[in-house]
Formats: C-alpha cells, sequence, structure tokens
C-alpha cells in the first residue's frame, strides 16, 4: 500500500497528538514536558488559517493510519521574520525508518517553496542524527548550535539550528 500524503483535518487531530506524546514523555528530542491535551492541539491546529500559503500540516497515512505529520509555522512572531517558517516532523515510533519521513518532508517543502517563503529553520535537540542527516539530504545547512539551552530528563540538552534557502 502506498502512504497518502494530505493536508491535516480535525479528524488527524487525536493521532497527531497521540504521535507527539510519544515524544514528550521519554524523549528528549521534544522540549515540552507535559503531554499535549486535545484541545490544546485544537488551539494549535486552529492557529494555522494562513491566507499567503506559509503554514501547513500534512498527515501521511500508509497501512490504514496516520503515520506521522508534518508542519510550516511561523519562525518568530514578530512581523519582519514572516517570511521565514521554522519546520517539524514527527512520525510515529514504529514508523522511523523507513523512509516515510523524507516523502513526508519533501511535500512539505514543495508547500512551502510555492509560498512567499524566503528561509525555513528546523531547531533539533541532539542528540539526533537521523533528523540531521534527513534535513542535511533536503538542503538545509548548520547555522549554530545553542550549547545546553534547554533541561530535560535530568540533563541539558544543546540544539542545532539549521537552515534552508528558497
Amino acid at each position: 500500500m502506498n502512504p497518502t500524503i494530505r493536508d491535516a483535518t480535525d479528524a488527524d487531530l487525536d493521532r497527531i497528538n497521540q504521535i507527539y506524546n510519544e515524544y514528550i514523555v521519554d524523549r528528549h528530542t521534544s522540549f515540552d514536558e507535559a503531554p499535549w491535551t486535545i484541545a490544546e492541539r485544537r488551539s494549535w491546529f486552529d492557529a494555522y488559517n494562513d491566507s499567503l500559503g506559509r503554514y501547513h500540516v500534512l498527515v501521511l497515512e500508509t497501512e490504514g493510519t496516520v503515520a506521522g505529520f508534518a508542519s510550516s509555522s511561523p519562525f518568530r512572531k514578530k512581523a519582519a521574520y514572516s517570511s521565514s517558517v521554522e519546520t517539524t516532523i514527527v512520525l510515529g515510533g514504529e514508523f522511523v525508518g523507513r523512509g516515510l519521513g523524507e516523502q513526508l518532508f519533501v511535500a512539505l517543502l514543495d508547500r512551502v517553496a510555492a509560498a512567499p517563503v524566503h528561509r525555513a529553520y528546523a531547531l533539533i535537540a541532539l542528540p539526533n542524527e537521523p533528523s540531521i542527516v534527513l534535513h542535511r539530504k533536503l538542503g538545509y545547512h548548520d547555522v549554530g548550535v545553542m550549547d545546553e539551552v534547554g533541561f530535560k530528563l535530568g540533563g541539558y540538552h544543546s540544539v542545532l539550528m539549521m537552515e534552508r534557502n528558497f
């Protein structure tokens, strides 16, 4: 069965939340410390109303389920940053390492490239070599490391900032 990539809908929010919450509880890759409620996820999703087409939430379906999601969101709230986005990709643990993330991320970047976007940024909590490899493969380059910027699971974690030009 070939994967399907499409815009996320309200019906996907429970699964998106389930996938994301996997990364909160026992992994350092999300700096959230408490699982999101469905109300918080709905509020997050409602913020993706952008008439210029810069902000997206896409899901990848395979084997009859949503395997992951990718999003482009405002990089920062100040107006001067409006031509930049932050990109995120998250797969359910059982779907990692199967090439699905790359397919999903390419679809997101195609959407971003068609919008009035100048730069895309990714913030990757270290260590996370698979994410770094994927981002580099898709045209991101290292901007810098914020050393020990977050504290989670009993230790400090650094974050690599990566950038992609459009």
